[in-house]
């Protein structure tokens, strides 16, 4: 069962737990799914769809940290509840010891020594670790490793 095949029934279970969160959330995603298959015209692969499922958490990652910003805890707690949700589709991410570790590799195969190197790094590290880590932490930790 693929990814997309996944979702749908995750979808059909939630409505017949009357769970409408999880449908909703679940509804939005496949909607973001069906978007960019007609305006790409292409047939979605997992990969496309774990790529679209990282940019809908990292959107309500923002909303998030905007919402807790204004004071708005009620609709925070929508987003996190939503980013929740989407989780558990997504592949399981790298602790920050083996996203060291891996970069560590990475910056001895591209000989990078001081942070003007970084774009390198940085290149190679975003192809290698897609889906793995995020980018942001990438960044900080191959920061950290050359200063």
């Amino acid at each position: 069962m693929n990814l997309r095949e996944t979702i749908n029934q995750d979808v059909k279970n939630a409505m017949k737990a009357k769970d409408t969160k999880t449908r909703d959330a679940l509804r939005l995603l496949t909607s973001a799914f069906k978007q960019i298959e007609v305006d790409e015209r292409k047939e979605l692969t997992d990969d496309d769809l774990i790529k679209i499922i990282q940019t809908q958490v990292k959107r309500r990652n923002d909303a998030a940290t905007q919402y807790k910003d204004a004071g708005r805890d009620d609709l925070m707690q929508i987003e996190l509840d939503e980013i929740a949700i989407y989780t558990p589709y997504l592949p399981v991410q790298l602790s920050d010891d083996e996203l060291s570790s891996a970069l560590q590799e990475i910056i001895s195969k591209t000989g990078a020594s001081t942070i003007k190197d970084m774009g390198k790094v940085m290149g190679v590290a975003s192809k290698e670790l897609a889906g793995k880590a995020d980018g942001k932490r990438i960044n900080e930790c191959v920061k950290t490793l050359l200063s």
